[in-house]
């Protein structure tokens, strides 16, 4: 029997204080390891010890893993949990941790060797008896296998991994395809599968211990996903609680998966289904998935729990427990999926989650769980994957479920930073999902550009902004020197209304007049609009409704020209516009500006070329993902401002296109 006494977790974030929290429940002291950029990350200050990684990207510092292994060593850890992503799956790693003497919480090597490589592995799963699709070599695709999908062998979540449907795109797109795969996981192999448009993804956790019990814990559906990563995940999978005898399938093969390798500890097998129930062998994910919150919410096992006990050579109880409830998991993203899911950087001014009755641990009853890696004031760098938080619901029902989290996250305070969050809401309400009508088109099928729009309609959307200035007035008046106890712009005589303006990403600008007399604040343009009362961070608003007037509470909070807007109509949030503005602040028309801080890698235009409208310009690589920046209009490139490798900063002019018009009125 092996003792572990302090755990030294290879990664940051969200999945290190996971790993923390149940190592502090079973008494086992921790370690982090941070990289510069995130030397002020929570997962750090959590730690009992943490060791410094030099450096900002995962190549510098979480992909090294003969620093990681120095780190444990001079920490004193005697085991080493890798979390997901980075060296998670990487066989050399953990032999590297075992010949250091070191207890590694995972598989055994073989086993990470044997499912390593994608291609590798669908041989050996097609001789154990599990149901596979064939894989291609690149350079024998044909029109005839159109469309496929390009993957990276060593690793997933998305990396990697490209659609192509035109057979003279597919050479850009594997080279592409390589340089992603080679920045995220160290290693540029790709392959092709036959792509199916429509499918369920459908995975089952298993759970092994060293003396040859396989437990297949339970089924999670993973489809509705946006560029090949998972966004919503549940379990059980509707679809297989629909279709008798699926589950027991499934089941079988993913244990069949197991026995072929001698897998140990925890693993997914990961399976494409269709509507009849038939189902193929995608990969084995050899470490804990990122998902892992649903079939803890549905089992009432803590899985990182049964990880450190199979390290320690203990057997898995005799029984396994049943199932119970239904769980489903959002990824809280900092992205905005109406422009292409950029990511997006800066600044977690606040993030408050209603409801949560728990955090890295189990919940007994229903509620909200919430795993997150950020807290407020965390800093959303470009080096790693946008995620700010998973959050979960428990419930008897589905729909009971899936209403409880629609609602925590609609009523949730996010601050500072453009996230998924009404998309994942509109999401979680649609008649489709509600019906469990649910596959990997998800999106396409249901028009992201609905699925993304604001959860606010327009209306309570100005409405909330005549809050934010009622509120932004008396704030004014509260660190006033003179007067303080006035409202603002207040006259004996009747006066010119006071004017603040703000703008809003999706509905441009809005001017708010107001005036402050004997009776209450008269707010033009909305007649009937009762103002009940106006604190700094507070507003009330009596509305006229059809049966008279509702009252409408505003919560208001100011981060420099950032004014966030909290209510029970929706989040909204602007940015106060100065009353005068600096000439020198205006960009040119035609101006492409960086979405994103980023690095750029490739040029894709010169100086006084003549380009088309959605021609690639240049190509930026930020959070671990290439972004093509495309020219807005026909026109010609008369400006261009960086050079391969440069880093640039959000907002950043890259480059200038003068349309067709502008250069016949310079003619």
């Amino acid at each position: 029997m092996t003792t572990i006494t302090s755990v030294l977790v290879a990664n940051r974030g969200e999945i290190a204080r996971r790993v923390f929290a149940t190592c502090r429940r079973m008494g086992i002291s921790t370690v982090a390891v941070f990289s510069d950029a995130d030397a002020q990350a929570p997962h750090v200050a959590e730690a009992d010890a943490a060791i410094r990684l030099p450096g900002n990207t995962p190549a510098e510092t979480y992909l090294r893993g003969d620093v990681i292994i120095a780190a444990a060593q001079a920490a004193g850890a005697d085991a080493i949990h890798p979390g997901y992503g980075f060296l998670s799956e990487n066989a050399e790693f953990a032999k590297a941790v075992q010949a250091a003497g070191l207890t590694w919480i995972g598989p055994p090597v073989a086993a990470i060797e044997q499912m390593g490589s994608k291609v590798e592995s669908k041989k050996l799963m097609d001789a154990a008896g599990v149901p596979v699709l064939a894989e291609l070599d690149p350079a024998e695709v044909t029109e005839a296998h159109l469309p496929v999908l390009i993957k990276a062998s060593a690793g997933g979540g998305g990396r990697g991994m490209r659609v192509v449907r035109e057979l003279d795109q597919l050479t850009d797109q594997i080279a592409a395809a390589r340089r992603e795969a080679e920045s995220a996981f160290g290693d540029p192999t790709v392959f092709c599968e036959r792509y199916l448009e429509t499918g369920r993804h459908i995975e089952v956790q298993v759970m092994a211990d060293t003396h040859g019990n396989v437990w297949s814990v339970g089924e999670r559906e993973c489809s509705i996903q946006r560029r090949h990563q998972k966004v919503v995940e549940e379990a059980p999978s509707p679809l297989v609680e629909r279709i008798p005898g699926m589950r027991e399938r499934l089941f079988e093969a993913a244990r069949l998966a197991a026995d072929a390798i001698g897998y140990e500890g925890a693993g997914t097998v990961e399976f494409l289904a269709d509507e009849k129930g038939d189902f193929f062998f995608l990969e084995m994910n050899t470490r804990l998935q990122v998902e892992h919150p649903v079939t803890e919410c549905t089992t009432g096992l803590d899985l990182v729990r049964l990880q450190l006990q199979v390290a320690q050579g203990r057997r898995l109880p005799v029984e396994q427990p049943p199932l119970r409830g239904h769980s489903i998991e959002v990824r809280l993203y900092a992205e905005d999926p109406a422009h292409d899911w950029q990511p997006q950087s800066g600044i977690v001014e606040h993030i408050e989650i209603p409801q949560t009755a728990a955090e890295f641990t189990l919940l007994e009853e229903a509620g909200i769980r919430l795993d997150s890696g950020v807290v407020d004031g965390s800093v959303v760098g470009v080096h790693y994957d946008p995620m700010l938080a998973k959050v979960i619901s428990f419930a008897e029902t589905r729909d009971e479920a899936a209403f409880l989290l629609a609602s925590a996250l609609s009523r949730a305070k996010i601050h500072g930073l453009v996230t998924n969050r009404d998309l994942l809401v509109r999401v979680l309400r649609h008649p489709a999902f509600i019906a469990g009508d649910t596959d990997t088109a998800f999106f396409a099928t249901h028009g992201l550009d609905k699925l993304s729009a604001p959860l606010v309609t327009e209306a309570d959307e100005e409405l909330s902004i005549v809050a934010a200035a009622l509120a932004d007035s008396a704030a004014n008046r509260a660190s006033a020197r003179v007067d303080a106890g006035l409202p603002s712009g207040w006259r004996n005589m009747p006066s010119q209304s006071q004017v603040k303006s703000y703008e809003s990403r999706t509905s441009g600008t809005h001017e708010i007049k107001y005036r402050a007399t004997r009776t209450g604040y008269v707010i033009e343009g909305h007649e009937g609009l009762t103002v009940v009362t106006v604190e700094p961070d507070r507003v009330v608003l009596a509305v006229p409704g059809e049966n008279g007037l509702v009252q409408r509470q505003f919560s208001v909070a100011r981060y420099g020209d950032l004014v966030c807007i909290d209510s029970a109509l929706g989040p909204v949030a602007v940015r106060r516009l100065p009353r005068f503005i600096d000439p020198t602040e205006q960009v040119a028309a035609g101006s492409l500006l960086a979405p994103m801080p980023g690095s750029v890698i490739r040029l894709g235009a010169a100086i006084g070329d003549q380009v088309t409208a959605g021609q690639p310009i240049l190509w930026l690589e930020a959070m671990k993902m290439e972004h093509t920046i495309a020219a807005p209009a026909d026109g010609r490139l008369s400006e261009l401002n960086v050079t391969v490798g440069q880093q640039v900063e959000v907002g950043f002019v890259l480059a200038v296109v003068e349309s067709e018009e502008t250069q016949e009125n310079q003619e």
